[in-house]
C-alpha cells in the first residue's frame, strides 16, 4: 500500500465508525426507559424479537436502519421509522421480516414508517419471499394524520399489499405481540396465518376508551380483543401461546414447512473468494471524489477469483461491462470508470462521466445480460453524462435515452451500489431508484444529487443574487460568499448519505468489505422469483 492507499484507508475506516456510532444510537430505539417499560410486561424488543427468530448462522440483511433519520425531530424523533426490518433466514428459508418498534411512540406509524413497510411488502412481491409480521403498534400517528392515512403510498396500500400477496401465492404470517388497532386490525387478519401471545396481544378496530366514547359500552382490552377472544370466540386468530418465545417457536415451525416453488434460474456455482484482498477496497476510494481512480480494482475485490470478462474493452471506457461471478452467482457488472481515459480518437476522457460511445455500449449490454438471463450490478460513481456543443451535436441525448430505455425495460434483477458520486441523469441511466433495482445501496462515501456541490451552489447563488439585485438591492462581496457559504452548507447536508437513507431512496448504507456478501445475497432473494417475460423495448432514437 501507497501513502495515498493509506491516507484512503484512514478516511474510510473514519466514516463507517460514524456510521456504527450512529446505528448504535438507533439501535435503542425509543430509548433506555421505553425498553425497560417493555421488559417489565415481559416483552422483547423488536431487535430482540428478530434475533431470537432468525437463523443466526445466516446473514441477516438490516433494511432502512437510517430510516427517518434526523426527521420528525419535533416529535421527538422516529429511529429508523418505527420499524425493524430486513431480509434474513428462518427455518432455512430467506424471508422479509417486518417488526414494529414499540418503544418509538407506542409503535405508532409516522409518513416514514409507512413508506418504509410498503418498501419491505415490494421487496417481498418482488422476489416471492415469505413475510413475517411482528405486530406491536398504536396505529397511525394521529398529529400527522394527514401525511400517512389518505394517498395511494399511504397507511391503507400495506393491506392492499396483503390481498395482492396472498392473490401472489406469497406466504404471510402476522405474530401479535401488542396492541394492534384501527385499520392496523386488517393486517394481521388479512395474512394467512395469525398468532397472538396472551396478555399483550389485542387486535380491534377501536380500544376500550373509542368504544366507551362511541357507543358506551364499558369493556377491558383483553374482552374486546385479546388472545382468548380471538381464538375462541371470534375465531379472528388461528394461535395461541403464553409468551413470545413459544409464539415465535410456532412461526419457525410454519416457515419450515412451506414448499419450495419454482425458481429464476440464475446460474450458480460454487463461490471461490477474490484473489485480490477485499480488505484492500478501503484502500482504493480517494478522500476527495472529485479524483480519479481505476474501479476495476473495486471489481476485482468484490467479484470471484478476481476474474472480470470485459465487454467491449476498449470501446466507451468510461463505462465498464462484462460478466463475473459473485459468490458463485453469475452476474453482469455495469460500472462508471473513474480512471481518465483514452478514447478510440484518442481524445482524453474525464473519469466518471458518460459519454455516447459508453451510453451505446451500457445499453447493448444490458440488453446482453437480459437475453442470457443474467442478473444486473450497477457500481455507481458517476457525474453525469457529457455535455458541450461536441456531445450534443453528436446527439449525447438520443444515446443515453438509449441507455435509460435499456435500464427501464430490464427484467432480470438489478442490484444498485452507489460507491461514489451519483448526479443527475447519471443516477438514472446507472439505475437509481427510480428505475426499480431490487436492492439499492450506498458507501459511506456516496453523494446523490441533481448536480456537484459546487456547481450548484454557484448556481444558485446566481439566481439568488439575480433575484436580490432585481429588487434594487445591493449585495456585497462578503454577503455573496456568506450566501456561498448557506447555499453550499445546506446542499452538502442534502447529498450525504445519511440523507438519502433517511427517505429510503437507498435500503442501507453498508460497509464496502460487504458489499459482496450483500449482492450474493440479494441475488439469492430474486432467484425465488421466475420471471416469464423477454425483454421489449419501445420506440427509441437509434
Amino acid at each position: 500500500m501507497n501513502i495515498e492507499s493509506n491516507k484512503n484507508e484512514d478516511a474510510m475506516k473514519l466514516m463507517m465508525s460514524q456510521v456504527r456510532q450512529k446505528l448504535e444510537k438507533i439501535h435503542v430505539g425509543g430509548g433506555k426507559k421505553a425498553i425497560e417499560k417493555q421488559k417489565e410486561k415481559n416483552k422483547l424488543t423488536a431487535r430482540e424479537r428478530i434475533e431470537y427468530l432468525r437463523d443466526s448462522d445466516k446473514p441477516f440483511i438490516e433494511i432502512g436502519a437510517f430510516a427517518g433519520y434526523e426527521m420528525y425531530e419535533e416529535q421527538g424523533g422516529c429511529p429508523a421509522g418505527g420499524t425493524v426490518a430486513g431480509v434474513g433466514y428462518v427455518s432455512g428459508k430467506q424471508c422479509v421480516i417486518v417488526a414494529n418498534d414499540q418503544t418509538v411512540k407506542a409503535g405508532a406509524w409516522f409518513p416514514i414508517t409507512g413508506k418504509k413497510n410498503l418498501r419491505m411488502q415490494e421487496i417481498a412481491m418482488e422476489n416471492q419471499l415469505p413475510i413475517i409480521y411482528l405486530v406491536d403498534s398504536a396505529g397511525v400517528f394521529l398529529p400527522m394524520q394527514d401525511e400517512i392515512f389518505p394517498d395511494k403510498e399511504h397507511f391503507g396500500r400495506i393491506f392492499r399489499n396483503n390481498a395482492r400477496m396472498s392473490a401472489m401465492g406469497i406466504p404471510q404470517i402476522a405474530a401479535v405481540m401488542g396492541a394492534c388497532v384501527a385499520g392496523g386490525a386488517y393486517l394481521p387478519i388479512m395474512s394467512d396465518e395469525t398468532l397472538m401471545v396472551e396478555g399483550n396481544g389485542s387486535i380491534f378496530l377501536a380500544g376500550p376508551y373509542l368504544v366507551k366514547a362511541a357507543i358506551g359500552e364499558d369493556v377491558d382490552t383483553e374482552t374486546l380483543g385479546g388472545a382468548v377472544t380471538h381464538t375462541e370466540i371470534s375465531g379472528i386468530a388461528d394461535y395461541k401461546f403464553q409468551s413470545e418465545q413459544e409464539c415465535l417457536n410456532e412461526v419457525k415451525k410454519l416457515i419450515a414447512k412451506i414448499g419450495a416453488k419454482e425458481n429464476a434460474g440464475f446460474d450458480r456455482i460454487k463461490s471461490r473468494a477474490p484473489q485480490k484482498n477485499p480488505q484492500e477496497i478501503y484502500g482504493v476510494m480517494p478522500t476527495d471524489p472529485t479524483k480519479s481512480y481505476d474501479m476495476l480494482e473495486i471489481i476485482e475485490r468484490i467479484v470471484d477469483d478476481s476474474d472480470f470478462d470485459q465487454f467491449k474493452q476498449d470501446y466507451g471506457k468510461s463505462i465498464l461491462c462484462g460478466y463475473a461471478r459473485i459468490d458463485g452467482w453469475a452476474v453482469g457488472i455495469v460500472a462508471n470508470q473513474r480512471k481518465i481515459v483514452k478514447s478510440r480518437r484518442g481524445e482524453m476522457q474525464m473519469g466518471g462521466v458518460i459519454y455516447n460511445d459508453s451510453a451505446d455500449k451500457g445499453a447493448r449490454f444490458i440488453m446482453n445480460c437480459n437475453q442470457k438471463n443474467i442478473p444486473l450490478v450497477f457500481l455507481q460513481d458517476v457525474t453525469g453524462f457529457m455535455v458541450g456543443s461536441r456531445s450534443e451535436h453528436a446527439g449525447i441525448i438520443k444515446d443515453g435515452a438509449k441507455m435509460v430505455n435499456a435500464v427501464a425495460n430490464s427484467i432480470v434483477p438489478k442490484i444498485t451500489i452507489i460507491v461514489g458520486n451519483s448526479y443527475g441523469a447519471g443516477n438514472y441511466a446507472m439505475c437509481g431508484k427510480a428505475y426499480d433495482p431490487r436492492f439499492i445501496y450506498a458507501w459511506p462515501s456516496a453523494k446523490i444529487a441533481v448536480m456537484g456541490g459546487d456547481q450548484a451552489a454557484k448556481t444558485l447563488l446566481q439566481i439568488q443574487v439575480a433575484g436580490m439585485k432585481s429588487k434594487g438591492q445591493e449585495v456585497s462581496a462578503e454577503e455573496e460568499k456568506k450566501l456561498l457559504n448557506e447555499i453550499i452548507d445546506k446542499y452538502n447536508k442534502q447529498t450525504t448519505p445519511y440523507y438519502a437513507a433517511a427517505r429510503l431512496w437507498v435500503d442501507a448504507i453498508i460497509d464496502p468489505i460487504e458489499t459482496r456478501q450483500i449482492i450474493s445475497e440479494g441475488i439469492s432473494a430474486a432467484n425465488h422469483s421466475k420471471n416469464n417475460e423477454t425483454m421489449k423495448l419501445g420506440v427509441f432514437q437509434v
